[in-house]
């Protein structure tokens, strides 16, 4: 086994930074070292702060040199330990939030050239700032980080419409575990120049190299927007629902939430100055958003032509429109609550999974007796963007039961409904990532050519094998 990086390595990565932005001391690197469901915890005795693409390069070619591992981190939101490092203290954590600018908006390319460390939040303000919409949004978005987002293929409520991070992005700048830079940060909608190697770094949870910036796409800024909170009884009435707003509004549909009671009733419960948005509870709810890039008008339109159709049919039992953006952001709010209201209720076992948008009913019916069969009286909480066929399944411990043992459960669970969503074609990760969580059963479950042919391109970039070990593949 290597041994840890001695004093004097540490003091020439140290050097490249400075030593303010090379932190030593437990209490500096305390918040590098913790990820938000306190499952993964690592060790590190330094964390490396750059402020330039010259610094990060000067960092990745001493680790290739001295074989020192380097685990890139974004915003330390991630939630299946892609950015931690492992316990043995080797690792060096490489934080990419001093790379915060937002160098270019170009309004005429409808584009934004942002460094890996700014804040999401930051950037969709300033592109409403100048008219636009940058369309990642994330429950996260007031700490998470451009780079995170991307290396994560991040996905969010506004999937449905515009797409995924990868979608979103048009060139990065990367630098190399050699510690050579790559310098692709184009503009261009169209390019057939060989192969797209954006996407291999996009995705990739920093196993590949270090994204340093990116170009990325920007939309004008919608003209109207209508938020509706929908009672349904069943999933089928859900989906039902969905096609009718996808045949009345199109691309005008920029998202589509289901919820299902219990995971309202848990915000309600556990998150401060939360209401319930209709008089009656529903079993299911749905989250339904309207933008128009035409006017207001037509954004009440379409909704109130997709709310009447479905009460004609009956598909819809209940529904309340926002009449003002208060009451619109109320409703975002329930739903971003929901992860978090979770906590209240003891542990949880979480999937992020998707499978195709006609097979949700059953993959929610098929779910809940595979969950049934490892835990009888554990409580399915469900909700996501069935829109594109991304939930969260998430299963809390049985009401006043032994959190310890019902955590011990982990396995057994994900298991059981990780089988149901192969059955179907889907995805045990839809855009969380893979990280530590989930490594040993995609390497156990994915074709094997793929796995193959995963490793070898991770050997011709990183043929040391210093950054982001142990992740992914």
């Amino acid at each position: 086994m290597t041994a840890m990086p001695e004093d004097a390595l540490l003091d020439r990565f140290a050097a490249i930074v400075g030593p303010a932005h090379a932190l030593r001391s437990e209490i500096d690197i305390a918040p590098y070292v913790t990820e938000p469901r306190g499952r993964y915890g690592g060790k590190t005795r330094l964390v490396l702060r750059p402020g330039s693409v010259e610094e990060v390069s000067a960092i990745m070619k001493l680790a290739t040199e001295t074989r020192t591992p380097i685990v890139p981190q974004g915003g330390n939101t991630g939630l299946v330990g892609g950015q931690m490092p492992d316990g043995s203290g080797r690792e060096v954590v490489l934080s990419l939030s001093r790379l915060n600018r937002i160098r270019e908006i170009d309004l005429q390319s409808n584009t934004v050239t942002a460094e890996a460390g700014v804040i999401l939040h930051a950037l969709r303000e300033a592109a409403d700032g100048v008219e636009r919409l940058f369309p990642l949004s994330l429950a996260s978005q007031g700490s998470c980080e451009i780079g995170g987002n991307l290396s994560s293929n991040a996905g969010g409520v506004g999937a449905l419409a515009y797409g995924v991070a990868r979608d979103l992005c048009l060139g990065l700048e990367v630098v190399l575990p050699t510690g050579e830079v790559l310098d692709d940060l184009r503009k261009l909608k169209k390019d057939n120049t060989g192969y797209d190697l954006k996407d291999l770094f996009v995705g990739a949870e920093g196993t590949l190299g270090v994204i340093t910036a990116a170009v990325l796409k920007l939309f004008p800024k919608p003209k109207g927007r209508e938020v509706a909170w929908i009672a349904v009884d069943t999933p089928d009435q859900a989906l039902a629902l969905f096609g009718m707003a996808s045949a009345k509004a199109g691309p005008s549909l920029t998202a589509f939430e289901l919820m299902s009671d219990r995971t309202l009733d848990f915000v309600l419960r556990h998150i401060p100055g939360t209401g319930a948005p209709l008089q009656q509870a529903a079993r299911w709810n749905v989250l339904l958003e309207i933008s128009s890039g035409r006017s207001a008008e037509d954004a009440t339109g379409l909704m109130e032509e997709i709310l009447s159709e479905a009460y004609e049919t009956g598909t819809l039992t209940d529904a309340a429109v926002a009449a003002s953006l208060a009451q619109a952001d109320a409703f975002w709010h329930l739903r971003e609550s929901m992860s978090e209201a979770q906590k209240g209720e003891g542990g949880s076992i979480k999937h992020d999974v998707s499978v195709p948008v006609a097979s949700i009913p059953r993959f929610i019916r098929e779910a809940g007796e595979a969950v049934a069969s490892v835990a009888p009286d554990a409580r399915v909480v469900c909700f996501g963007h069935m829109g594109d066929g991304n939930l969260h399944y998430n299963v809390s411990q049985p009401a006043g039961g032994d959190t310890a043992a019902f955590l011990a459960l982990y396995p057994a669970m994900n298991h059981a409904v990780h089988e149901v969503v192969r059955s179907l074609g889907g995805s045990i990760s839809a855009e969380h990532g893979i990280g530590r969580m989930k490594r040993d059963e995609l390497i156990a479950t994915a074709p094997p050519v793929a796995i193959d042919l995963m490793r070898r391109v991770k050997r011709a970039f990183d043929p040391a094998n210093i950054i982001n070990p142990g992740k992914v593949i």
